[in-house]
């Protein structure tokens, strides 16, 4: 076999030797046993191929902005292995471009590390306000707090908290620990202040519930006492609204018995006033007969005709007595009224005729008419005149006070 110059960058020789051309001279690179020239040849050819697409991939990583340690790692292994790498074609270039990357990869190291840092900080306050949130619920006054609500709050804040430790950018370790040294702080004072408020609502509780028991057992004592023990119930009732509450289910369960005593006593009551109602059912006709009769007096105008008829009626009104308890209301307002108008009767007899009243109507009546009298005198001797200034005056003047005449009844 004769030396072969296949390509400007490698030959085989005769005896199937494969090299590769370098700057610094040839370098055989292996053989290819078993094949012509041109396949062995071809071979070599191929594993360059492989280290050029290598190398492609790994400029398009950097400019894709892969990681600068994961590019640096793989630009050094891939230097390393163009060092008397077994192929052949332009290895030169390769370790140029290879050397480029280098540089790139300084830059690139550079735009992390700022992108980085600024991704650190973003993490930093995002955190921080976690921290800051949980810090303003630890500062509530305990005795304010919707526990409920707290309680969920501080849930999500430490969901928050885990999550963005998990899936945000690293942030510097002692930054981190202070963080979660003052998260854990405010979530302690947290559970503190609840634990402390329900202690102290339970320790409530049951002096509220050993009350109300007590009120229970005094009102249902009450029982024998039928209607007559209504009145010390309803101050129990008092008592009961001012004790305060212990649980709603607590609650609802002891009014529930509460509530029960004082039935029996209305109970009682409303079967007596069933009885009285049927008892003084005729006693109502009887008063609705003498409202028929009394109520014509809210248009009698003679003050001695109408007190005369209305104490004839009140009079039987009395000795008739009571009526069903829900009719009193009605029939007692509308006596009331006949009593009222009778009385304004005798209220404007005294006005008319008190004496000391009289006295000064009388007086002004006479000032009154003696004023009219020359103020006609006046009108007549200005019409006479024609003195037309004279008559408007005299003529106002006496409208004045005869308006005043007629308003004082003469």
């Amino acid at each position: 076999m004769t030396t072969t110059d296949q390509q400007p960058w490698g030959r085989v020789d005769e005896t199937g030797t494969v090299y590769v051309r370098e700057a610094s001279g040839e370098r055989a690179v292996g053989q290819y046993p078993d094949a012509t020239p041109e396949e062995a040849l071809a071979y070599f050819e191929r594993k360059y191929v492989e280290l050029n697409g290598q190398v492609t991939l790994l400029e398009q990583r950097a400019k894709g902005g892969a990681p600068a340690a994961d590019i640096a790692k793989a630009v050094a292994n891939l230097q390393a292995a163009l060092v008397n790498a077994n192929a052949v074609g332009n290895l030169a270039a390769l370790t140029e471009r290879l050397g480029a990357l280098g540089g790139a990869v300084t830059e690139l190291t550079e735009q992390q590390s700022a992108e980085s840092k600024a991704q650190a900080a973003a993490a930093l306050a995002e955190r921080a306000l976690i921290v800051e949130e949980a810090e303003r619920l630890a500062a509530e006054d305990p005795a304010k707090t919707q526990w409920k609500q707290a309680s969920a709050a501080l849930d999500a804040l430490f969901s928050r908290w885990q999550a963005h430790q998990h899936d945000a950018p690293r942030i510097p370790k002692g930054e981190a620990n202070e963080l979660w040294k003052r998260f854990r702080a405010a979530r302690t004072i947290i559970e503190q202040n609840r634990k402390a408020f329900f202690a102290e609502l339970d320790s409530s509780h049951k002096d509220v519930r050993n009350r109300k028991q007590q009120l229970i057992a005094q009102a249902e004592a009450l029982a024998p006492q039928g209607a007559d023990g209504i009145n010390t119930y309803r101050n129990l009732l008092d008592d009961w609204k001012l004790a305060g509450r212990s649980g709603k289910k607590q609650d609802d369960a002891m009014w529930a018995k509460f509530k029960a005593a004082g039935d029996v006593l209305y109970g009682a009551k409303s079967e007596i006033e069933a009885v009285e109602n049927e008892e003084f059912a005729g006693n109502l006709e009887l008063k609705l007969a003498l409202l028929t009769e009394a109520e014509p007096l809210l248009t009698e105008t003679d003050r001695t005709k109408a007190r005369t008829a209305l104490s004839a009626i009140q009079r039987q009104w009395d000795e008739i007595g009571k009526v069903p308890r829900d009719q009193v209301k009605v029939i007692e307002e509308r006596m009331r009224k006949v009593e009222a108008a009778v009385r304004k009767l005798d209220d404007d007899h005294w006005k008319r005729n008190n004496p000391e009243t009289k006295a000064r109507t009388e007086g002004l009546t006479g000032q009154l008419n003696s004023a009219i009298a020359k103020l006609e005198a006046a009108l007549a001797a200005a019409e006479a005149s024609k003195d037309a200034k004279a008559i408007a005056e005299a003529t106002e003047a006496l409208e004045t006070r005869k308006a005043w005449l007629k308003a004082i009844g003469q």
